[in-house]
């Protein structure tokens, strides 16, 4: 059963983020551009309370399957994903992995994602977003809205990430 609840739970994840998209309210879309990554902090938690090399191959298959569905180019969320995870899992090595800092390190891969994304978009010429617009606009509200959410979802995961764990044998 066990086997099945990552792929599963990291699937819903997927899933909420473009729900998330979906329902929200028009009026906000000019003025700022919230982006949920609930997948990423989920493997972010993961690679930290569980195991690094599970959180790298789920940032693998999820950020390529990101690239899939999401964007229009693929392998940007495929790189980035992964490296994020595995930078995750490496400042846990020089820090103690307790909430908070779990916490913080987790907003700071949500900030590293957000703004690699948007270097690389801009690099290849798919955004012309200045870089203070890009704060404003899509960095501010999204970083908001992501610690909102492991606020929410760090105790949780971190408590189930650890049992899997455990389970499955950590490297």
């Amino acid at each position: 059963m066990n086997k099945f609840l990552l792929p599963l739970l990291f699937l819903l994840l997927f899933i909420l983020e473009g729900v998330f998209v979906e329902f929200m309210p028009s009026k906000y879309s000019d003025s700022m551009k919230l982006v949920p990554h609930f997948l990423l902090v989920a493997i972010l938690l993961l690679s930290i309370f569980g195991s690094k090399k599970h959180g790298i191959i789920y940032g693998l298959v999820f950020g390529l399957l990101f690239d899939i569905v999401y964007t229009e180019v693929i392998g940007i969320y495929l790189f980035i994903y992964p490296l994020a995870s595995y930078l995750a899992s490496k400042m846990m090595r020089v820090l103690h992995a307790n909430i908070v800092i779990a916490s913080i390190t987790t907003l700071l891969g949500v900030a590293f994602v957000e703004v690699g994304v948007y270097e690389l978009n801009r690099i290849i010429h798919i955004t012309d977003l200045t870089f203070i617009d890009f704060i404003q606009i899509r960095f501010i509200p999204t970083i908001l809205l992501n610690l909102a959410f492991i606020i929410i979802v760090v105790y949780p995961l971190k408590r189930l990430f650890e049992k899997i764990s455990e389970e499955l044998g950590s490297d």
